[in-house]
């Protein structure tokens, strides 16, 4: 047992009356110390339903980011006019709408912003669609490139995925302890706001309960992050609601933010979201998207690509944003990203980087 976690413990599980926030630097300790496996499986799954219970504050979520940059990855920085996004998408996935994500992700890259996501398999406690699933039916396995690898397809086709059984496997222990524990620990939210890039970035993070908002600017305000979006999507992701106005929160200097309320139905779309269907059903609304057919589909890849355009600075506003969105799919140019990231993925020298 370790008597430096079991301190640790007993601050954040003793209860209302004489319970403590952990500090940022007892945060990243206790953090590696689950991850490390220097913590006992009792000590760690006490801590994980006790800090669930207790609620993380913004600083505790800084030190657990401290601790990801000190034993996780990070894909290199590129040459971009832009600061490199990160989405930020729940890991357990999506089970009741299709997502948009991987689409947005194409739109962009052909429009010169590189992205970065990160995620892993179908995982607990929803073990919804994940985003790797989505891009493996796509033709793009990310699953079995090293970091190099990964890294080389980033900076030639601008978009990079960690996947992090692969690339940050300490991180499995914690699933396991999540499934039996059958609740989202800390993690999980902090995941949403995790960088694995070490250039300048644009975090773009999904969230559910609005008080996730103040804890995300809190926790990034404390590690210098100035550019960040946080949008009340579909399912915690990033993907923008039809069914509803959108609410999102912009970076807004100095340490403030900007609220933006955006209504489909002032820009001309249906108030629906789709619902997800079979993953094979998913992928041939995709491929219909990526072919510029109409379809409701394609209606939210325009909304949520016309957002993102414009976010990103592509595009001046939401409408030149959908209308360059637009231009884009139906030209093609998505579809030839794919296409592209598809080859260098499955080049001849993949054996070669798979030995590095």
């Amino acid at each position: 047992m370790s008597n430096v976690f079991r301190e640790l413990l007993k601050k954040v599980g003793s209860g209302n009356h004489t319970g403590e926030n952990l500090t940022r630097a007892e945060a990243a300790t206790a953090t590696q110390m689950m991850l490390l496996g220097e913590a006992t499986p009792a000590q760690i799954g006490a801590f994980l339903i006790a800090h669930r219970i207790k609620r993380p504050t913004g600083e505790e979520l800084a030190g657990m980011l401290d601790a990801y940059d000190e034993l996780g990855p990070k894909l290199q920085p590129v040459s971009s006019a832009r600061p490199v996004i990160i989405l930020g998408i729940p890991y357990d996935g999506r089970t009741r709408t299709a997502p948009i994500a991987p689409v947005t992700a194409l739109l962009l890259a052909a429009a010169g912003q590189p992205v970065v996501m990160h995620g892993g398999d179908r995982l607990p406690t929803k073990y919804g669609l994940p985003l790797i699933d989505i891009w493996q039916k796509l033709g793009v396995d990310w699953t079995n490139l090293p970091l190099t690898k990964t890294q080389q397809v980033f900076e030639q086709t601008g978009i990079g995925f960690v996947y992090t059984p692969q690339h940050f496997p300490l991180t499995q222990a914690i699933w396991e302890y999540r499934d039996q524990l059958g609740k989202r620990p800390p993690f999980a939210t902090m995941e949403l706001i995790w960088c694995p890039y070490a250039g300048e970035a644009h975090i773009i993070s999904g969230f559910v309960h609005p008080p996730t908002e103040s804890m995300f600017q809190v926790a990034l305000g404390l590690r210098g992050v100035t550019k960040f979006t946080f949008v009340k999507g579909l399912e915690g992701s990033c993907d923008l609601p039809r069914d509803r106005t959108a609410i999102i929160a912009l970076s807004q200097a100095p340490q403030g933010i900007e609220r933006l309320l955006l209504s489909p139905h002032d820009y001309g779309f249906i108030t629906k979201n789709v619902p997800l269907g079979t993953t094979e059903e998913l992928l041939t609304q995709i491929q219909e998207v990526l072919s510029g057919k109409p379809s409701e589909l394609l209606q939210t890849a325009l909304w949520n690509g016309g957002f993102y355009l414009w976010r990103s600075g592509i595009c001046l506003d939401m409408r030149s944003g959908i209308a360059k969105a637009a231009e884009l799919l139906t030209s093609g140019a998505v579809d030839k990203k794919l296409q592209e990231l598809r080859q260098i993925i499955n080049s001849a020298d993949n054996t070669l980087f798979q030995q590095v």
